[in-house]
């Protein structure tokens, strides 16, 4: 199944801002935000907690409206076309969304119907996602009795069941154990390679979004503050090159002399040096017989590759892993704003 309807991009949005009232206060969730993603394209949308990763996700699946600025999905206005919007996407919210007193199957069967699936097509579809996210075994089960990241797969089969034109993930692979993840991150790869779906993403698994996808976006206090392939923003910081001395005399004249190696940028820490410099692997031998000229050789040189949280670090000095903590009351992250979608039939 190749999805063919509307020709521009998969999602616009302009000026996109939203408010939330917390403690008497107005916070400012999403401020401004300009986007435009194309059809087909693999998105990891990256940011702390708070960052308006999630509120984003909730106003291009209608779930909450704009303050002010514009959003359109598959071509249809957020607002004005919610119906045909909610008919074009699918959406795996962090809440769990399937009913707890039917069977798993059945809620599968019913997502499907509910979005044109024929009896036989969601049936036949149901099955092959229970068995892609491995739930056979619990598949005709009340989802009351579920484990939380059965659950959780179940929530992700719900929102894959009708091969949606554009697919939203918010922390897809949050209770799933390593090779469930492994399995995810296989399964949305042949869905976007099969059908041409667009994908959006958040995730605190970096190596997740590295391997997945094409563009990374990353966003900081409601605006993006980078966005482009991950390749590109790792190659832009440079490699780490981590020089360790006994001496913190001598850390300080090899940071003095490793200040001179153009656009590099150069801190002295407790244990010796850290340089960052493109092409640090290739440069280092220079580097080294020039530190050993002036006196002052290291005692140990590792160099590091950048990743996609030394790149985060790098844009809003906080680790991504260590940003995932309790949200803030008022924040992103902890907003009281539904999380899932009432499906709706199609006309």
């Amino acid at each position: 199944m190749t999805h063919t309807t509307h020709t521009g991009p998969a999602i616009v949005t302009r000026g996109l801002t939203r408010h939330f009232t917390s403690r008497k206060q107005t916070v400012e969730a999403v401020k401004g935000l300009d986007l435009e993603i194309g059809q087909g394209e693999l998105v990891a949308f990256l940011g702390p907690n708070g960052a308006g990763k999630s509120t984003t996700l909730r106003m291009l699946t209608t779930l909450v409206p704009p303050t002010s600025g514009t959003a359109s999905v598959a071509g249809h206005d957020v607002v004005t076309g919610q119906r045909h919007v909610r008919q074009a996407i699918g959406f795996v919210g962090q809440g769990n969304g399937a009913g707890h007193r039917q069977l798993g199957r059945d809620e599968l069967i019913s997502q499907g119907r509910a979005h044109g699936l024929s009896r036989a097509d969601a049936r036949r579809r149901a099955g092959e996602l229970i068995e892609d996210l491995d739930l056979t075994a619990v598949a005709d089960r009340k989802v009351s009795s579920l484990s939380g990241g059965q659950r959780r797969r179940l929530d992700i089969a719900m929102g894959l069941v009708h091969l949606p034109r554009v697919l939203f993930l918010d922390e897809p692979s949050t209770g799933l154990d390593p090779q469930n993840r492994i399995n995810l991150q296989e399964l949305i790869q042949r869905l976007h390679s099969e059908t041409g779906s667009t994908v959006v993403l958040t995730t605190h698994y970096l190596e997740e979004a590295d391997a997945l996808a094409g563009r990374v976006i990353v966003v900081d206090h409601g605006t993006v503050i980078a966005d482009d392939s991950a390749a590109r923003l790792k190659s832009g910081l440079g490699d780490l090159v981590r020089m360790e001395y006994a001496d913190p005399a001598g850390a300080a004249r090899a940071a003095s002399r490793l200040s001179r190696v153009p656009a590099s940028r150069v801190d002295v820490t407790d244990r010796g040096v850290d340089l960052r410099v493109k092409d640090g692997s290739t440069l280092v031998g220079g580097l080294l017989a020039d530190l050993a000229a002036d006196g002052v050789p290291p005692t140990r040189v590792e160099v590091a590759r950048p990743t996609l949280d030394d790149v985060f670090l790098d844009l809003t000095g906080r680790s991504l892993r260590e940003s995932q903590q309790s949200p803030t009351p008022g924040s992103d992250a902890a907003s009281d704003q539904p999380t899932s979608i009432e499906s709706e039939v199609a006309a």
